[in-house]
């Protein structure tokens, strides 16, 4: 692994990175609105949950917390979570509210809903066991959860630390996270340009950390054409794979070029 020897410092994005949901959020909301009696077809929870996260994240950035006065993260999800249900045609009673929205979000921290993304424990491992100097660590747009979701599911381990924006107050693509990750890593005269972040987003990961000085790579099931078609030469083709394991195979043969 040769090649990842000029960096000091490597950062993950967490969904669809490190972790990805084990089944559809339809699906977890609807087997658990049906323990508090609450059913509706989980098609539409999908739909209406994709609708309103991208509602509340327009009027409410960063879980609330770019708002004047801040919403505690907790309030925002109970308004997605209620919106979600109500515009699925099943209403979550007022007196249920606080109990349903409060058991998804401790469900949200565990292994009932998160799983590691192929390869993603494989890489984090080879990483530690060949280049023990590099730090490792998380940048996140994510809610305080963050780190107890890294010990559920024992990511932890791999890990030098995790920042999530809201507590830093800043959400990637924002150069702001990038910085505060300098700091964490706790590396002395650390520079921007010895270090790598890895993610799935073309905006908020890859785009980011390179607006912010960084080296990136993009970990993205769509292909390499497609990404080129939008992105153009603002994503290089040869930092783009399909999968972890795509990634790692590459490294192995250290024909990763930077």
């Amino acid at each position: 692994m040769r090649s990842l020897k000029r960096f000091r410092l490597i950062t993950f994005d967490v969904t669809n990175t490190l972790l990805q949901f084990r089944t559809t959020k339809g699906k977890q909301y609807g087997d658990i609105g049906a323990l508090f009696g609450v059913r509706c077809d989980d098609s539409k929870l999908v739909k209406n949950f994709k609708a309103n996260w991208y509602k509340m994240n327009q009027a409410y950035p960063n879980f609330g917390r770019e708002i004047k006065p801040q919403m505690e993260w907790q309030q925002w999800w109970r308004i997605l979570i209620a919106d979600t249900f109500e515009d699925s045609g099943a209403a979550i009673p007022a007196e249920k509210l606080n109990d349903f929205s409060n058991h998804l979000i401790e469900l949200y921290q565990t292994t009932m809903c998160w799983e590691p993304c192929n390869g993603s424990v494989d890489l984090l491992k080879q990483i530690r066991k060949t280049e023990p100097q590099i730090k490792l660590g998380v940048i996140a747009n994510f809610d305080p959860r963050l780190n107890v979701l890294l010990k559920n599911t024992k990511m932890d381990q791999y890990l030098d630390f995790a920042i999530n924006s809201y507590e830093v107050k800043a959400e990637k693509p924002s150069k702001v996270i990038f910085e505060r990750a300098l700091i964490e890593s706790k590396l002395p005269n650390i520079k921007p340009q010895e270090c790598l972040h890895i993610g799935d987003g073309p905006t908020t990961d890859y785009l980011a950390a390179k607006q912010a000085g960084w080296n990136a790579l993009l970990v993205h099931e769509k292909s390499v054409r497609y990404l080129a078609e939008k992105y153009g030469d603002d994503i290089q083709r040869n930092h783009v794979f399909p999968s972890f394991y795509d990634f790692q195979k590459k490294l192995n043969s250290d024909s990763v070029v930077w």
